[in-house]
């Protein structure tokens, strides 16, 4: 089956439902590809005439400032035990190291590491429990949540959308391997984003 027509069997509600339920549940805590789901859907809305980016990178951003602020609340509540126990049940990535890590970041940056974490792998698991944990005051914490939410989501669809847009005429040439050489421009992109937030990051730390 030719990609377009594959595309066109996808159905939009899903793939809003999908992106939002995943990068939603990465948000609270839990180790999910969130990025790798938007960075797909972002490039099926490229191909896909009923997938709305507009819709897309919203349902994104919201997924991602809910998931973040239940986090906040469980963090919250359950204080360090909480990151024990998940430490225990996912060692990979709630591991002591990592979490002294992101505690540093915090301690360090406060707003700016919830800002900027929604661009980290790692700390955008970590961000909504660990601010909560840590006790920032709220304001703050939704402040930078909601701000890091619509940057990265709406960013990351925009950019995806437009590279995707650029290689349609590849896709329907190339077929699948099309759709490969997309995923890997859109996930360089991303890496560059991620770079400059980095930096963004270093500067902000410098002042």
């Amino acid at each position: 089956m030719h990609v377009q027509e594959w595309l066109d069997t996808v159905p939009a509600v899903a793939v809003y439902a999908v992106v939002g339920l995943v990068i939603g549940l990465e948000s609270l805590g839990i180790p999910l590809p969130g990025e790798i789901i938007l960075v797909s859907a972002a490039l099926l809305s490229s191909q896909h005439g009923g997938i709305d980016p507009l819709v897309l990178g919203a349902c994104a951003s919201a997924g991602a400032v809910i998931g973040d602020s239940i986090g906040y609340a469980i963090g919250r509540k359950g204080g360090r035990p909480l990151l024990a126990r998940l430490g225990r049940k996912f060692p990979k990535h709630f591991s002591e190291g990592h979490i002294a890590t992101a505690e540093r970041s915090f301690q360090k940056w406060g707003m700016w590491a919830v800002f900027f974490g929604r661009f980290v792998a790692l700390l955008r698991i970590f961000a909504g429990p660990l601010a909560g944990v840590l006790r920032m005051p709220y304001w703050k914490f939704l402040t930078a949540n909601v701000l890091g939410g619509i940057v990265w989501a709406g960013g990351t669809t925009a950019v995806i959308y437009y590279v995707g847009i650029v290689a349609e005429s590849w896709l329907k040439r190339f077929s699948w391997l099309g759709l490969v050489l997309a995923v890997v421009i859109g996930v360089t992109s991303m890496l560059v984003l991620k770079k400059k937030a980095k930096n963004a990051q270093s500067l902000s730390a410098a002042k």
